[in-house]
């Protein structure tokens, strides 16, 4: 099925192109949840996934570690050597079944 985004709807905003856009049954089901689920337009759900794609793809340029540099380190976990010993940790945990 087609999604059609009529822009001529949108002039106010300053919107003036047109995208059409294919999509499979099951990705079309999920966008009609997610509006409903939103109470938004369908053409508002594409906009702000293709802006969220877009913004995710300019800064990882990088390592994937970049994305959530802010966050590393930020966990106290009150076990000293994690860093260094954390396969052994694992290997531990999942002896015990945790």
């Amino acid at each position: 099925m087609a999604l059609h985004y009529n822009a001529l709807q949108e002039e106010d905003s300053g919107m003036a192109t047109q995208l059409t856009v294919r999509l499979p049954e099951d990705l079309r089901r999920a966008l009609r949840v997610a509006a409903r689920r939103m109470q938004r337009r369908d053409s508002e759900i594409v906009r702000m996934a293709l802006r969220d794609f877009l913004a995710a793809g300019s800064g990882a340029a990088g390592h994937p570690a970049d994305r959530v540099r802010a966050l590393i380190g930020s966990v106290r976990t009150g076990i000293p050597d994690l860093a260094e010993r954390h396969r052994a940790y694992i290997l531990e945990s999942l002896k015990r079944g945790r």
